[in-house]
């Protein structure tokens, strides 16, 4: 029987150029789920769309969607052609990642754990899905959360957060290990902001449910 999944997360900036390092930690038996935001908000920005975030998550029109869709192919392309043969490209909205719409944000979905059939197919295979996050709907969905639903959902042993950031900093300094209870003690009060705020958000709700998670160098323990 092959071990549980490990679930790595790739952030956009870094996703082709980190995909076989990140796999090597993975030790077999990944799915890669990838972001794009530097990639969208570079093609809103030419388009003259401003962007907006609200605590992470990208508030998504339908001119966005378009948009954010087109980056992500791009993006799943470039990690599939740096893995190699071995890659299976998954959008998430055509193979079931569901997610609940936060209406508020238009056109956006906060995931909910699930195993789509075509995830577990291509792991059955020896195969390495790499997943685009968006959700039925079609929904923009945030990479970091869709990843944390997808470890949950298929039972993974690890997550691993990748980015251009060596991991937590508190304080000043790289927090090696994270608790839980701390972090989101320190994202109800303020403390954290940008892009690590939906990593710790995700790896908060992985690691409650049963993942062992990581974000760079940092453990977040549940």
């Amino acid at each position: 029987m092959r071990h549980a999944p490990v679930v790595v997360k790739l952030g956009g900036r870094v996703a082709a150029s980190s995909a076989h390092a990140a796999l090597a930690q993975a030790g077999g038996n990944a799915v890669v789920v990838h972001g794009a935001g530097p990639q969208i908000t570079e093609e809103l920005e030419r388009r003259g769309i401003t962007p907006e975030f609200v605590r992470g998550r990208r508030v998504t029109t339908p001119e966005v969607l378009t948009v954010v869709r087109e980056s992500l192919a791009a993006v799943n392309a470039e990690v599939c052609a740096a893995i190699g043969p071995a890659a299976v490209a998954l959008s998430g909205d055509l193979i079931g990642l569901r997610a609940r719409r936060v209406a508020a944000l238009g056109l956006v979905g906060e995931p909910e754990p699930s195993a789509p059939a075509a995830v577990l197919d291509a792991l059955s295979a020896g195969r390495v899905p790499v997943v685009a996050p968006l959700a039925v709907g079609p929904l923009n969905v945030n990479a970091d959360e869709a990843a944390a639903a997808l470890a949950v959902g298929l039972g993974a042993g690890r997550i691993l957060f990748v980015s251009d950031v060596p991991g937590v900093i508190v304080e000043g300094a790289l927090a090696r290990v994270l608790p839980a209870d701390e972090a989101e003690a320190g994202l109800d009060a303020g403390q954290f902001e940008g892009g690590i705020v939906p990593k710790l958000v995700a790896a908060i709700r992985a690691a409650r449910g049963g993942v062992s998670a990581s974000i760079g160098a940092t453990e977040v323990p549940a």
